[in-house]
């Protein structure tokens, strides 16, 4: 729960610190500076440079969704989370080539929706504070330039992606898979009409090199087997040290909610994913007449 107080005193305390810091020889210079975050998902993440010895803030320009915060909890702490800052600091320095990923949605649903930043440690220098800017947004387009219309939940309905029996929604067991690289949180298994997806968080370890998932296949009893669509939230590829969102999207027959698959997903390099014993979740009971 964030603590207005404990918050203030830990930034003031670190504001103090730096104030008073000089660079020295064998010491880590103390940096603060404004990062401006990526403008949309294919841009690549500024980097933030992190130590397991000092604590980092980020300040952001508008309230953020603390519930929404990602990182890897095995390498990366978040000491505190409020309404418009989060400090963080690395379990212990990061090695070199080792990048995690850190995320949190922001309140107000503008554009970017999304802060992220990779974190990294230097040798030489580490960030007290960054102040999280957010990039200028274009010009208002002419109102005689064609936009596509952002889609509304109503459309769902009018598609008829959502029927009488609505959506039902069964978790997907974490799997760790040490040898390919690859651990999964987060997992969802969604049944509407007609269709049915799986949502997932990847991460790829970062002494593994960057991943790019080419298929998607849900492989059942007898060979039954469904060719899924691919979406990976972001861009084509998952960085290492990095939370990917990855989602497998097939157009469902009529199966039986028993009926349990392996989901894979099989990557360019070679390196694939796979997830056992998903099933489709029971669908819901149709609305009374």
């Amino acid at each position: 729960m964030f603590q207005p107080l404990r918050l203030s005193l830990a930034l003031a305390l670190l504001w103090g610190a730096v104030a008073r810091a000089e660079p020295s020889h064998g010491r880590r210079v103390e940096r603060l500076r404004a990062v401006t975050i990526a403008s949309n998902p294919a841009a690549p993440l500024p980097e933030v440079h992190v130590t397991g010895d000092k604590p980092t803030v980020l300040v952001f320009p508008a309230p953020i969704q603390t519930k929404t915060l990602t990182f890897d909890e095995s390498r990366i702490r978040v000491l505190e989370a409020g309404a418009l800052s989060v400090l963080v600091q690395a379990v212990t320095d990061l090695k070199e080539g080792e990048r995690h990923e850190i995320g949190v949605f922001f309140a107000d649903g503008r554009a970017p929706s999304r802060a992220a930043f990779v974190l990294v440690t230097d040798p030489t220098e580490v960030d007290a504070r960054i102040d999280v800017q957010r990039p200028e947004l274009p010009a208002e387009p002419c109102p005689s330039e064609a936009q596509p219309r952002v889609p509304l939940p109503e459309d769902f309905v009018l598609l008829g992606y959502l029927g009488d029996k609505g959506v039902s929604v069964a978790p997907v067991k974490d799997v760790d898979d040490e040898a390919q690289g690859f651990k999964t949180t987060s997992g969802f298994f969604y049944l509407g009409n007609g269709w049915a997806l799986v949502s997932l968080m990847v991460r790829n370890h970062f002494e593994h090199p960057a991943w790019i998932p080419r298929e998607a296949t849900f492989t059942g009893p007898l060979g039954l087997t469904l060719r899924a669509r691919l979406v990976v939230a972001g861009g084509d590829l998952i960085e290492p040290g990095v939370v990917g969102w990855v989602l497998a999207v097939v157009d469902k027959p009529t199966l039986s909610a028993d009926t349990s698959f392996t989901l894979e997903l099989r990557g360019k390099d070679g390196r694939n994913l796979k997830v056992p014993d998903v099933r489709f979740p029971k669908a819901k009971l149709e609305v009374s007449q």
